[in-house]
């Protein structure tokens, strides 16, 4: 009997429910590859080369990057790789809007003065801005940033998209009239470091920097700068260059920063999610027909 790796926790139930769908294969709980031709969850790359059984690897994240080191001209040749793409659009946009709307309706600063039980009153209001209207800026237009645009629409937000196809001069162009900027890209040598210090200078003061994909984007010791001085608004930050953020990391104690600590994509359900995708990949490994998600390791996403 074929067997499947299973490289995630999963609860009893879950366990006997995967069980269920995928009869006819053994689960190996623990992570070990070892004569198994499945594999789901994120395996050790280091484990990939000797688990020459091993065809399909079924990841619970849509970033791949411990893998891209491996070398793919022979592994490839065998082992395809398929990602959640998609997978966290609702959640990570929906965490997004929250973050741009407590910023800009200062909800950030009244959780600080209600933690300290100050009541400052009337002269917080002359701070406070509307999203309504606001131009946003999107650096990347995949899954995430597509949704997101969708739930500013009642807002009547002017939305400027920046796909992949778009030059560094059109993001240099969009930045000074930018509101809001929204970032979910992946890490990749073309993003590393765009958002250096010269680019974040291009932003106007009011505006507000969201970062969803990658904590390499940004120049983050300019962005803390830039914040501490007053040039710009605010910023909501899924992902910082270092996980998890070093307690003494100036990121937390930067005014008007929000650290979602990679947790924007998280709900209850997530991993019975997960289990669906690859319970509908399985039929479709099963069947012979193209599976959902493959990875694109030249890309990089």
């Amino acid at each position: 009997m074929s067997c499947i790796a299973v490289c995630v926790d999963l609860s009893p139930a879950q366990t006997e429910h995967l069980s269920r769908q995928a009869e006819g294969y053994r689960l190996q709980p623990g992570g070990s590859l070892a004569g198994c031709e499945i594999a789901f969850g994120n395996p050790a790359p280091e484990a990939l080369a000797g688990a020459e059984s091993l065809r399909w690897i079924q990841l619970e994240s849509v970033g791949f990057g411990e893998y891209s080191g491996l070398d793919w001209a022979d592994l490839g040749n065998r082992l395809t790789l398929t990602n959640l793409a998609g997978f966290f659009a609702e959640p990570v946009a929906e965490t997004a809007l929250a973050g741009i709307l407590s910023l800009t309706r200062g909800l950030n600063r009244l959780a600080t003065l209600q933690a300290e039980r100050h009541w400052v009153g009337d002269p917080i209001r002359t701070g406070l801005r509307l999203l309504g209207g606001a131009r946003v800026v999107m650096l990347g237009y995949g899954s995430v940033n597509r949704r997101l645009a969708e739930l500013l629409t009642p807002f009547g937000c002017k939305v400027v998209p920046l796909c992949s196809g778009s030059t560094r001069e059109q993001l240099d162009a969009a930045l000074p009239s930018a509101d809001i900027l929204v970032a979910a890209v992946p890490d990749t040598p073309q993003t590393r470091g765009l958002l250096n210090a010269d680019r974040l200078a291009l932003l106007p003061s009011k505006a507000v920097i969201v970062n969803l994909g990658r904590g390499t984007l940004v120049d983050e010791a300019a962005l803390c700068d830039a914040l501490v001085r007053g040039r710009l608004a605010g910023a909501v930050l899924d992902v910082t260059q270092e996980e998890p953020l070093p307690s003494d990391h100036p990121l937390w104690t930067t005014p008007n920063t929000l650290l979602t600590q990679h947790s924007a994509g998280g709900t209850m359900d997530e991993m019975d999610r997960k289990i669906d995708v690859f319970v509908d990949n399985l039929m479709r490994y099963r069947q012979g027909r193209d599976l959902l998600g493959v990875a694109d390791l030249k890309r990089g996403y």
